[in-house]
C-alpha cells in the first residue's frame, strides 16, 4: 500500500479512546509532547503506581524514561554503560513490557516548521542497534519508534518516513497503538 495512503487509513481508523468499530485501533493519543505515564492513567482498566504499569490491577510494564534507564533498569543487570557504548543516548520515553520482555524507545517530535528534526528522524537505525548493543546479554529486545505531528504527513518527508520502515523502526502520526506495544486492549471482551 502506498505510504500516503496507508498514512490516511491508519488516522481513520485510529480513533482516540478506541470507539468507532471492529477496525480500531485503541492507542493513545498525543497532540504534543506528553508523559506517557499520564495517557496510560487516562485509559480504562490501566493505572500507574510509581514507574509501573497496571491493566486491571496486575503489572505489565514498567517505565524507564531518560536517565531512568541508566540509573535504574541498567542498574538492575549490573551494566555500566561505558563498558558497551560511548555515548549516552537519553529517550524521550522508553517501557519495558513484561510480557514480550521488549524495551520500547518512544521518541515524540511535533513540528510546524521544518528544521532539524528533519535529520534527527534518520537516527533511529542506529539508535536502536546502540541500544540493543546496550541490553545486549539480558534477553530484552529493542523496539524503536516515533510519534511525529501531522507535520510529517507532508509528501516531503515520503522518503525518510519510508527509511524508517526500512531498517526495521515504526512512526505513528500522534498516536501510539496499544497493539504495538503488545498491551492489552481494554475494550475486547
Amino acid at each position: 500500500m502506498d505510504l500516503f495512503k496507508k498514512v490516511k487509513f491508519l488516522n481513520e481508523i485510529m480513533i482516540e479512546g478506541g470507539k468507532g468499530g471492529a477496525r480500531t485501533l485503541t492507542g493513545l493519543n498525543f497532540e504534543r509532547k506528553a508523559d506517557l505515564k499520564q495517557k496510560f492513567e487516562q485509559i480504562k482498566d490501566y493505572g500507574v503506581k510509581g514507574d509501573d504499569l497496571f491493566y486491571r490491577g496486575r503489572i505489565i510494564a514498567s517505565f524507564y524514561g531518560k536517565y531512568e534507564l541508566y540509573n535504574k533498569l541498567l542498574l538492575k543487570y549490573n551494566i555500566r554503560w561505558e563498558d558497551k557504548i560511548s555515548k549516552r543516548w537519553l529517550p524521550d520515553e522508553a517501557i519495558l513490557v513484561l510480557t514480550n520482555n521488549t524495551l520500547f524507545i518512544i521518541e515524540m517530535k511535533f513540528q510546524k516548521v521544518g528544521g532539524s528534526v528533519d535529520e534527527k528522524l534518520q537516527t533511529c537505525d542506529f539508535k536502536k542497534k546502540t541500544y540493543q548493543k546496550l541490553l545486549s546479554g539480558t534477553g530484552i529486545k529493542v523496539e524503536y519508534c516515533y510519534i511525529l505531528s501531522k507535520w510529517f504527513m507532508q509528501k516531503q518527508y515520503k522518503d525518510t518516513l519510508d527509511y524508517i520502515e526500512f531498517v526495521g523502526c515504526k512512526f505513528f502520526f500522534e498516536r501510539l497503538p496499544l497493539r504495538y506495544l503488545g498491551l492489552p486492549d481494554p475494550n475486547s471482551p
